[in-house]
């Protein structure tokens, strides 16, 4: 059974896939490119009881199993001993908790608001903390000569794709242009980051 825990994070790099394209068809004209992924469970959408039932909380539950295994495991062929898994396995538990949080608190309608609610605020800083765990958690990765060089490599790759995109993210916020595509882009890089780092250690 435990074994299984060790999946958990490849099974939340394509639910959180699935989870936001079916929602989305609930959604009606919703756009992938100009809204952000927390539109969908935002406060009045049509979608805002859906998406975090689909989304936020069976996500949030599989990054904390898969945290847990990071921390707990002593199988052979994961450096279960080491430091560094231990603090990735915190930061992934971190992220889980967190997409908990963005599910609980909506984000406002109006993602442009200059007065966001108390909801949008936590919501917001959650989001914040949630793109922060999932920098240092491939930087440790990128940083240990625990891991071979492919993958170190790789981390310090995915984490380059999310500075870029947060930077065009920032970028399309102010212009109100596509900020939707850029998050997803950036956001992307980090659960495709979870997704090799979950298939390295299942190797």
């Amino acid at each position: 059974m435990f074994g299984l825990l060790s999946y958990t994070g490849i099974i939340a790099s394509i639910w959180i896939v699935m989870g936001i394209y079916i929602a989305s068809l609930y959604y009606p004209n919703y756009s992938h490119t100009r809204q952000f992924c927390s539109e969908l469970g935002a406060f009045g959408s049509p979608t805002q009881k859906l998406s975090p039932a689909i989304n936020n909380y069976p996500l949030g539950l599989l990054f904390v199993l898969f945290g847990y295994y990071l921390i707990a495991a002593n199988s052979s062929n994961l450096p279960s001993t080491s430091l560094n898994t231990t603090i990735i396995g915190i930061m992934v538990i971190v992220h889980g908790v967190c997409t908990w949080v963005c599910g609980f608190f909506p984000m406002d309608a109006d993602p442009y608001t200059p007065t966001p609610t108390t909801s949008c605020k936590i919501h917001t800083w959650a989001g914040l903390i949630m793109l922060i765990s999932f920098i240092v958690a491939p930087a440790i990765v990128m940083l240990s000569s625990v891991y071979p060089i492919a993958l170190r490599l790789f981390s310090f790759n995915c984490i380059l794709g999310c500075f870029f995109y947060s930077y065009k993210l920032s970028d399309a916020l102010k212009a109100k242009t596509h900020p939707g595509l850029y998050q997803r882009l950036s956001y992307g890089f980090q659960i495709l980051w979870l997704f090799v780092y979950s298939l390295y250690l299942i190797k």
